[in-house]
């Protein structure tokens, strides 16, 4: 027999990652949350390395080594299969938050961290933005927002895989968050901010090659113009913030964290008022992974797309140099590892196009 192309290789692949996440849900409803997290986590440990997801898993891997270029070996695989557990408890949480979640119920499952002022942000009655990555229980943190009362709008963006996004579509639906496709979110965004509703961005995706290249684990990742223009065009307030997955020792099992409030009064000072909210969220997502490395999705494609001196093989622009020297947080020595990654990843462009 031939051999698959790497089209029908993905698509057995997103069938089977469809079919095991399907199958944690499912071990959820009938033993319950509980009592299913060590099954979901053992299949979880061996989807990780199985042969289907062989590329994603070292994906992973590298991305890991990357951000914490001191780990060692042992724990960059450790946090690179708990990534496929948390991956899969978040759809088998799914299934069950939305009945667990409530207005009546939601303390029972959830603890607030210092949130107060995001609070009053949303409280407010004024349009505001809310900014998460995949990092932590994002269901969570939608559903527990909507049980306090926060009108929450999500931009959506389908999942590759499609078996899975329908699911998540259904579920996310039915409980009464409003999901936006980023298609055309151009239209329905204007009546919802004027109404003084939040708007919600997981904000960690690949932006393909038009994005704005930003620091993100002192590399450049292409991120989503739009949440800066929007920010600044409705002079609206921008909330970071993720639920983290709390031990299983822990009376509750989620905690809600504000890991950044970006104001208009911080960036109307800026040379570069786009340029710093973007990299000042992006900064806001990296914190909340680095308080929580084995609840982010690091088989992501976060860095795939290349800034455009890179693709021609140019050095460094110096104007990008002063732009990310400028960012109040930046360090030399994390400045000279963004500048060297870039040269690698020209390099590497520039190889792949000789062959």
């Amino acid at each position: 027999m031939g051999s698959r192309s790497p089209r029908q290789t993905d698509g057995v692949a997103d069938h089977a990652l469809f079919a095991c996440t399907r199958l944690a849900t499912t071990a959820v409803n009938v033993f319950g949350l509980e009592d299913s997290s060590a099954a979901v986590s053992n299949l979880s440990a061996l989807w990780a390395r199985s042969r289907f997801n062989r590329n994603r898993h070292n994906r992973a891997r590298a991305n890991i080594a990357w951000a914490f270029p001191d780990a060692s070996a042992d724990w960059i695989e450790h946090i690179a299969v708990a990534s496929y557990e948390h991956l899969f408890l978040l759809a088998a949480e799914l299934a069950t938050l939305p009945r667990l979640i409530t207005p009546a119920r939601w303390h029972e499952l959830v603890e607030l961290g210092d949130i107060h002022e995001a609070l009053d942000i949303f409280a407010a009655g004024e349009p505001a933005i809310l900014i998460t990555g995949h990092s932590g229980a994002w269901e969570a943190l939608g559903f527990t927002l909507g049980a306090l009362g926060v009108p929450l709008n999500a931009l959506y963006r389908p999942l590759n895989q499609k078996p899975i996004d329908d699911w998540v579509r259904q579920v996310r639906s039915a409980r009464g968050l409003r999901l936006i496709d980023k298609f055309g979110a151009t239209a329905l965004l204007p009546p919802i901010i004027a109404n003084g509703e939040c708007v919600g961005f997981t904000a960690d995706q690949n932006a393909g090659d038009n994005g704005l290249f930003t620091p993100f684990f002192n590399r450049l990742a292409s991120s989503y113009k739009s949440i800066g223009l929007l920010a600044m065009r409705y002079n609206m307030p921008i909330v970071c913030g993720m639920a983290r997955r709390l031990p299983a020792r822990e009376r509750r099992r989620f905690r809600i964290e504000t890991t950044d409030i970006i104001r208009p009064g911080d960036w109307e000072s800026q040379p570069d008022p786009l340029f710093y909210i973007t990299a000042r969220y992006r900064r806001a997502i990296e914190t909340m992974v680095r308080n929580a490395p084995e609840q982010y999705l690091w088989m992501h494609r976060a860095w795939k797309s290349r800034p455009r001196h890179e693709r021609l093989g140019r050095p460094f622009p110096q104007s990008l140099r002063r732009k990310i020297q400028s960012l109040p947080w930046m360090t030399p020595e994390s400045l000279d590892r963004i500048v060297e990654r870039s040269e690698r990843d020209a390099q590497a462009i520039a190889a792949g196009a000789q062959r």
